[in-house]
């Protein structure tokens, strides 16, 4: 079809049949199409988007409060156009429509954009497939040796204290490392960490380096006064995590 022909009659009916749900204080229903059953789709469609939302982010619309997140939900119906056809994706989605297309109206708090990615990165490790490399000792020396991470991880930095944020519960910004991981039983468990702890695992993810290498850079990049105070209390920090399941062990 040459690309100037107008569309064919269907989907003319389609479009205006589609924006009409998504925004009908905008877009007028086709002709012929009752308006009694046309909001009772539009509604149909709007609580099951809502719904999958709601799953996935439930923190974010008990503190936004049902006014607030129900004016947020349907803005993300009527402006975003997914890419996807999977129900479990509708968070992914959501979550860049807040990160790209959104606009913060004035009453909205300024970490909803944080808040709903520290609920959604839970839903994106409880079904991520990604799994462990072979050849990993579990008992390996954490300083001799390359320690694993746990290939379900996240190493996340905000400005706010996410973990904090709840209904009537007022937070001011402060930096905020979490690392959040699934262990052996299948949980997603969320660890508080400092700064040290963000860095030092950002150093193991590549996978090269030894526990004491990377101490040793951290030392050289913080300038500790006595390296040695850090290699022990880095020591310390690796046992624990591997012990939590974050760290797996060490490469064979």
């Amino acid at each position: 079809m040459n690309s100037t022909s107008p569309l064919p009659e269907f989907r003319r009916y389609q479009l205006a049949f589609t924006a009409n749900l998504r925004d009908p204080k905008t877009h007028p229903r086709p002709a012929g199409v009752p308006a009694r059953g046309m909001k009772v789709y539009s509604e149909l469609l709007y609580n099951n988007l809502e719904g999958f939302l709601l799953a996935c982010f439930p923190v974010l619309k008990q503190t936004l409060g049902a006014r607030r997140w129900n004016r947020l939900c349907r803005e993300f119906f009527r402006t975003h156009r997914c890419h996807t056809p999977y129900f479990r994706q509708i968070s992914d989605e959501f979550l860049q429509f807040l990160q790209d297309e959104w606009k913060r109206p004035d009453g909205y708090p300024e970490w909803v954009l944080e808040l709903a990615h520290y609920e959604w990165v839970e839903l994106a490790l409880s079904v991520s497939n990604r799994v462990c490399e072979d050849g990993v000792d579990p008992a390996g020396d954490l300083l001799d040796g390359v320690p694993v991470l746990n290939p379900v991880l996240a190493n996340l930095a905000y400005r706010w204290p996410v973990q904090r944020i709840g209904p009537r519960v007022r937070v001011v910004p402060a930096a905020t490392c979490l690392l959040v991981f699934r262990d052996s039983d299948e949980r997603i468990c969320f660890k508080e960490i400092n700064a040290f702890g963000a860095r030092l695992i950002a150093l193991l993810g590549a996978g090269t380096l030894s526990g004491r290498a990377a101490l040793e850079r951290l030392a050289k990049e913080s300038g500790h006064p006595d390296p040695a105070v850090l290699l022990a209390g880095g020591a310390e920090l690796l046992r624990g995590l591997r012990a939590e399941g974050a760290l797996l062990g060490t490469r064979r």
